[in-house]
């Protein structure tokens, strides 16, 4: 090849060179913005995870805080059941003669007003007199002469506080003998 050609292939070997390396940076751009988004969608999907957990975390935290709330309310129930009791066996316990004495009121109003108050808290009594016996609600303690499966007699009340039994009836279920048997 004479010097003309060479220098004409030079030129055009320079000018493809510069196509081609903008080609392959442009390639190298495109992949470089593709790995770019591929790292924001991830970024992005993890920050909308951390986000969903965090926003589950508060729930269950604060759900935890009623449930903690709510419990110790019925241990504190719970715990004044028995002054409760106290009240209804010191009133039952009154002489004839003194039925009608101004203190008893004054006991029969504040055992009222103890009933009164636990029960703006969620307390409630479980009926159990004449009821069927039911083992969620009652505690039999013996059997004797009655209807069988059958309450027919409370031994001790039992309470629920907010559905849930906080102290279940102790109670006396008929054996199915009647009194004539």
């Amino acid at each position: 090849m004479n010097k003309l050609g060479v220098i004409m292939e030079e030129e055009t070997t320079n000018e493809l060179d510069p196509g081609i390396e903008a080609e392959e940076e442009e390639k190298t751009i495109e992949q470089a913005l593709l790995d770019e988004k591929a790292k924001a969608e991830d970024y992005l999907a993890n920050w909308q995870r951390a986000q969903a957990d965090l926003i589950n975390y508060r729930r269950r935290s604060e759900q935890e805080k009623a449930e903690l709330g709510e419990y110790t309310k019925a241990m504190l129930v719970l715990g004044i059941l028995p002054v409760l009791d106290d009240f209804e066996r010191a009133i039952s316990a009154v002489p004839e003669e003194e039925v009608n004495s101004g203190w008893l009121e004054g006991i029969r109003l504040i055992e009222r007003k103890l009933r009164t108050v636990l029960e703006s808290e969620g307390l409630s009594p479980i009926e159990a007199l004449g009821e069927s016996f039911d083992p969620n609600l009652h505690e039999a303690v013996r059997q004797d002469k009655g209807e069988e499966g059958i309450v027919i007699e409370e031994v001790q009340k039992g309470y629920k506080f907010r559905d849930r039994v906080l102290r279940a009836s102790r109670v006396v279920i008929g054996n199915g003998e009647t009194e004539e048997d």
